[in-house]
């Protein structure tokens, strides 16, 4: 069997842990490709979003918008295998059951699924259909373009900002390392070029832009503020979170630009 390039290892494994899509060869070295990985993130993210668009072109031409805005939310959970809605109903549960920040931890480390949870991801499951089925086609393409890329985005930033609050580890330290702050700035630089293509294409203005870049940042922001001062860091399961919220920020980004 040949062997992978050396420039393909971190993409593959990055794939393979962000993605459901059966790739196998070279698996068993995943280990040793996370932290490059990381700067993998944000294509990964362009790749799922442009999966993602054309999916939604093809069943548009055959389903009403509202189907077809649910097509496209169906096409972002499934390609992931629900693992950034795993991280937010965890999240939810965790950080606000008002315990303290260990028993918030320990909640959150909990397969089960309370009633924060399901809430969470309720809302954002409606937000995202909300903005997408009153989204006009040249919209709708632009939002589904740009959520996956924007919460791909958002977890190597949220890494750049907190450390990591599991003092045991757990499964999101893999992707730390000394260059997870140069994989942020990469991740900020490839939003900003492709979300100013994205938005000049869809035909709208510089505040559709303005707003594309203000409002998931802030959104970051703040959730990173929140996790600091509750978790003291970041978890696995809040970095998933903070890719679903930042999906959903991004479309509403441009639904309010727009």
């Amino acid at each position: 069997m040949a062997t992978i390039p050396p420039v393909l290892a971190p993409l593959l494994a990055a794939l393979r842990f962000l993605t459901v899509l059966p790739i196998r060869r070279g698996a068993e070295f995943d280990g040793m490709h996370f932290q490059a990985g990381l700067f993998f993130f944000p294509v990964i993210g362009l790749g799922v979003g442009l999966v993602t668009l054309l999916a939604a072109a093809l069943v548009g031409r055959i389903l009403p918008p509202s189907l077809t805005a649910l097509a496209g939310i169906v096409v972002l959970v499934a390609i992931s295998g629900c693992l950034h809605l795993d991280g937010l109903a965890d999240s939810a549960d965790g950080m606000l059951s008002s315990r303290p920040r260990t028993e918030k931890l320990v909640i959150m480390h909990d397969s089960r699924i309370g009633a924060m949870g399901v809430i969470a991801i309720v809302i954002v499951l409606l937000g995202k259909y909300a903005a997408l089925s009153t989204a006009p086609t040249a919209q709708l393409a632009a939002m589904l373009l740009l959520m996956p890329l924007a919460g791909r985005c958002a977890i190597v930033v949220t890494m750049a900002l907190l450390p990591y609050a599991r003092p045991e580890g757990g499964l999101g330290l893999l992707f730390y390392s000394n260059n997870t702050r140069r994989a942020a700035l990469l991740a900020a630089a490839l939003w900003l070029v492709v979300a100013a293509v994205a938005v000049a294409l869809a035909g709208f203005g510089l505040q559709v832009l303005l707003a594309a870049i203000v409002i998931p940042a802030a959104a970051v922001l703040l959730f990173a503020a929140w996790c600091r001062r509750s978790l003291g860091g970041a978890t696995g399961d809040t970095l998933g979170a903070v890719c679903e919220l930042s999906e959903l920020m991004a479309a509403v980004a441009l639904t309010v630009g727009g």
